[in-house]
């Protein structure tokens, strides 16, 4: 049977209009810059005072395409995809900015027992979440086992400028160029002395400083809902950045099942648990980015295992047959002055 497909819509891309609509009152109006990049949206909102808001723009969208075509699996000629189509055990040299990135994902694989890997492209291309997808149909078990043969970071040999695979291994690096993205972007403002500035791209964030108003940004995280976009719960994030990951926007049904686009390494399959989605806040956008993937896919226990081995600031909402449930991580606790459990 053909399955119901939905399409790709970023969770959290609306949130950059919430923090807008809570300024726009403003006496002051904030600069604003947004465009499209990675398959969905960007904005930038600057608080300072800067000379050419144009040449800025033009200066994000070119840093905004190098990573593009540098990590995406839909440019037949990105950096990523040659290396996808490279040999076996043949050294592959890599951008300074490819090589970051493989490094944080094999961090982030490690910390979470193998429930981050970024050699997942041949389990998300099976089910129907990759680049060349047409029907999303469940595959069965013997193709589900051949996908997995090739995943595993094991099959990575990373150096600080060159990767060699000793497996026709495809790397996917969607749960983390996103928010590396961000990070690049902030990087550039904060060589133009630029200090007040909110960065998003497809709902992943990065905040400094302040508003137009001289508070700290106020982000605003959707309530995981399929039928409605509504926000859930604000936070002011204080120099720091923010990701969420999950399965609520992008799935298939079949027969009246659910197939999450979040799919674990270890079983093949899109995950099943009863966690709607992961927030986490951390100094940087890209590893917050892989760290709630991760925590999605471990789910609620082994998830807020790691979380508060590791310090990590999390917020997860769990469906219930009574509705949403939260769970905090006690730096979250912390950091936002949480006394719920």
């Amino acid at each position: 049977m053909r399955a119901i497909a939905y399409p790709s819509i970023k969770s959290l891309s609306t949130m950059a209009f919430i923090v807008w609509s809570l300024t726009a009152c403003s006496p002051k109006s904030p600069i604003f810059l947004a465009g499209a990049t990675m398959g969905t949206t960007y904005s930038v909102k600057i608080s300072d005072s800067i000379e050419d808001s144009e040449d800025l723009q033009n200066q994000i969208d070119a840093q905004l395409q190098r990573i593009n075509d540098l990590m995406s699996t839909y440019i037949p000629d990105s950096e990523l995809s040659k290396f996808n189509q490279s040999e076996i055990d043949i050294p592959f040299s890599l951008s300074r900015e490819n090589a970051e990135v493989f490094a944080m994902a094999k961090k982030i694989h490690g910390e979470s027992n193998g429930q981050f890997d970024v050699t997942i492209g041949p389990l998300v291309n099976l089910w129907g979440f990759g680049p060349n997808n047409t029907d999303m149909l469940v595959p069965s078990n013997e193709e589900i086992k051949a996908a997995k043969s090739r995943v595993g970071m094991q099959y990575l040999q990373i150096s600080s400028e060159m990767v060699n695979k000793t497996e026709a291994v495809y790397v996917d690096l969607s749960a983390i160029a996103k928010g590396y993205g961000v990070d690049a972007i902030a990087q550039l403002l904060n060589t133009k002395g630029i200090e007040n500035y909110l960065v998003e791209i497809g709902g992943e964030l990065r905040a400094s400083g302040v508003n137009d108003k001289g508070r700290y940004w106020r982000i605003a995280i959707e309530k995981p809902d399929v039928l409605q976009r509504t926000p859930y719960k604000a936070l002011e994030l204080k120099n720091s950045a923010m990701a969420t990951s999950g399965d609520y926007r992008n799935y298939f049904e079949v027969d009246g099942n659910r197939y999450s686009h979040t799919i674990s390494p270890i079983s093949g399959r899109p995950i099943v648990h009863n966690v709607a989605s992961v927030t986490v806040i951390d100094p940087s956008t890209a590893m917050a980015d892989g760290y709630a993937t991760a925590i999605n896919v471990m789910g609620v226990d082994a998830g807020m295992k790691m979380s508060e081995k590791l310090n990590l600031a999390v917020l997860m909402i769990i469906k219930t047959e009574n509705g949403f449930e939260e769970r905090y991580s006690s730096q979250y606790k912390v950091l936002f002055n949480t006394k719920r459990d």
